[in-house]
């Protein structure tokens, strides 16, 4: 015996079928709200990690000026008297003191050095760290 559609409707939940047609999800203004604030916050962290990461070049220049005073001061050690040398970048620096190579490439060091003294130098920009033989740390600046 065949079933009959009524019978069948009858059994299925009273469905509407005005509501099928609806999906839910965001609204465009609701996705425009979230790019904003996105947006808002973006503006905060970028610049934020673009000072972190010059701070942090900063740091390394200072490192490397200590690492080529130690160079020096080894020599003094050796021989009481610093190598005599000016170099006027950082290929003639890494030249000049072989055992000596920078952590990075960001800054340009120089050194002048007499039998008794020396000045070591980092640059980029408006940044100028120097170090000298009666120095115990390099000079700082804020940025470049």
């Amino acid at each position: 015996m065949p079933i009959s559609t009524s019978k069948i409707m009858g059994l299925l939940p009273n469905i509407k079928m005005n509501n099928i047609s609806k999906v839910k999800g965001f609204t465009l203004i609701e996705l425009m709200i979230v790019i904003v604030i996105l947006a808002i916050i973006a503006s905060f962290a970028i610049p934020a990690y673009g000072n972190y990461v010059k701070r942090a070049h900063i740091k390394a220049a200072q490192s490397d000026l200590v690492a080529l005073s130690l160079v020096l001061e080894n020599t003094y050690q050796r021989t009481l008297s610093y190598p005599v040398s000016t170099t006027t970048n950082t290929a003639t620096t890494k030249t000049a003191f072989t055992s000596w190579n920078p952590s990075e490439d960001v800054f340009s060091y120089t050194a002048t050095s007499t039998a008794s003294s020396y000045t070591l130098t980092a640059t980029k920009g408006n940044c100028t760290m120097t170090m000298t033989n009666t120095s115990s740390s390099p000079s700082s600046c804020d940025t470049y």
